[in-house]
């Protein structure tokens, strides 16, 4: 068979197309939900937080850290226009879950640390133990 010099390029530039890789299913997910962090949880008493929204100990909310908080795409200088504000968070620790909302910027957790209104806290250890090292947290 004959193709010509378009053709050529066309079926080739059709072929590099079709072959790349596609991204896997855990990219393609942290795309959608943001990336995992790790660090300590620890838990609060809620209040009037940076989201300018005022919670309590019995509400299923977290404050974030000030690094997460303070780079979340599209966020301005009023924190409560932030719009990781409202978002919920998935809180992972020794193998039980808990779904939050985040309404607060935590100025004193670690780089990947979540402050936990205490229900949300007792949902995965007891307050006891005060501090949960090794917690992965997602915003979704």
């Amino acid at each position: 068979m004959f193709f010509s010099t378009k053709a050529f390029a066309l079926i080739v530039a059709s072929l590099t197309v079709a072959t790349q890789a596609s991204p896997t299913p855990e990219a393609a997910a942290e795309a959608q939900i943001g990336p995992t962090h790790i660090g300590d949880a620890t838990f609060y008493t809620p209040g009037l937080g940076s989201c300018g929204r005022t919670n309590n100990a019995n509400e299923l909310v977290a404050a974030v850290a000030s690094p997460v908080f303070d780079t979340f795409p599209g966020h301005t200088a009023n924190p409560n226009n932030n719009p990781i504000c409202g978002k919920t968070a998935v809180v992972t620790f020794g193998g039980k879950s808990v779904t939050v909302t985040i309404v607060d910027r935590c100025p004193g957790c670690g780089s990947g640390g979540i402050d936990l209104s205490p229900a949300a806290f007792q949902k995965l250890a007891p307050l006891s133990q005060g501090r949960l090292s090794g917690t992965k947290w997602t915003v979704q």
